[in-house]
């Protein structure tokens, strides 16, 4: 009877190659998974359920001072300004475009860049509509790709209305429960 022979070649180098990154990368995964349920963990208290609707105080960088200003005159100023915001981000987009010292990668991934624009911007506008639609006087809805904000002109915001809110944002965009901030507005 024949002993196996096992010869080791460039095949079966980049396999144990491969195969030891794999393990490196799953190992990473698991430790940067694991700090980061840990944190999640230390947010959640006592009695309170993940997912569940918290309200939270606008800080000064997310709002302006409400106390200053009329909810028709903020909602105003706040479309005006998002307005700009996009626009300025779409004539940055059409500038980079239009350089002529750009390779066909960088084209396609400009390209990419003003779709998921218009797309972000399509989810607001439609988010918007929806929460109108639940008898909101006025919304405006902030997407990134990570978190959303939403302000609500309403005469008192509970749980229940909350609830709603967050549902609407859940079922239109990939942002995570806990990454859903509603301000309200009076």
């Amino acid at each position: 009877m024949k002993k196996p022979v096992f010869i080791i070649g460039k095949k079966q180098i980049v396999m144990a190659c491969m195969t030891m990154i794999l393990g490196i990368a799953v190992y990473v995964n698991y430790v940067i998974a694991d700090n980061s349920e840990l944190k999640m963990a230390e947010n959640i208290s006592e009695g309170d359920e993940y997912g569940e609707t918290q309200f939270v105080n606008a800080g000064e960088s997310d709002l302006m001072d409400l106390s200053k200003v009329s909810a028709e005159d903020y909602f105003a100023q706040a479309r005006i300004d998002k307005t700009t915001s996009r626009d300025e981000a779409v004539q940055t987009l059409q500038t980079v475009m239009g350089g002529g010292d750009i390779s066909e990668n960088e084209a396609v991934v400009n390209a990419l860049a003003a779709v998921e624009l218009s797309h972000m911007t399509e989810l607001e506008n439609k988010m918007e509509s929806l929460i109108k639609a639940q008898g909101y006087k006025d919304c405006i809805v902030y997407l990134d790709e990570n978190d959303a904000r939403v302000v609500v002109q309403s005469d008192g915001l509970d749980t229940a209305k909350a609830a709603s809110i967050k549902d609407i944002v859940l079922s239109e965009s990939k942002v995570s429960a806990q990454n859903i901030r509603i301000f309200e507005v009076k």
